[in-house]
């Protein structure tokens, strides 16, 4: 979505109504597939670094899991909170060194996550 900012995004149109009404069906979050929905699969890496600045909402250097159950509520505040398992992998996806939290080693594995080109940039 080119020219559209994270607080600027319509999540109904890259979420199920579970996702929004809180009643999620079995973990039905998929980060994959939001990214590419939303576009940040085609960002630059500067753009999603923004993202990542975004989601790291305490400004500590690290995306924590707290910070990433709270994930859809950047876009959306009446958003729901990712259950724990989605949360987990989502996590797991971009923490690197296994620390629990996505920092500055895992804020590359984020952009990774997000744009899997750049794993062999």
């Amino acid at each position: 979505m080119p020219g559209r900012s994270i607080n600027t995004l319509t999540l109904s149109s890259v979420c199920t109504s579970e996702d929004l009404t809180g009643n999620p069906t079995a973990d039905s979050f998929d980060y994959k597939t939001f990214f590419v929905k939303v576009g940040l699969n085609s960002k630059s890496k500067d753009q999603v670094a923004k993202v990542f600045g975004i989601l790291d909402q305490d400004r500590s250097g690290f995306i924590e899991e707290e910070e990433l159950k709270l994930f859809l509520k950047n876009f959306s505040a009446g958003a729901r909170a990712l259950t724990d398992a989605e949360t987990k992998a989502f996590l797991a996806a971009g923490d690197s060194d296994g620390d629990g939290k996505i920092g500055v080693d895992g804020k590359t594995a984020f952009i990774k996550m997000i744009i899997p080109a750049f794993e062999n940039s």
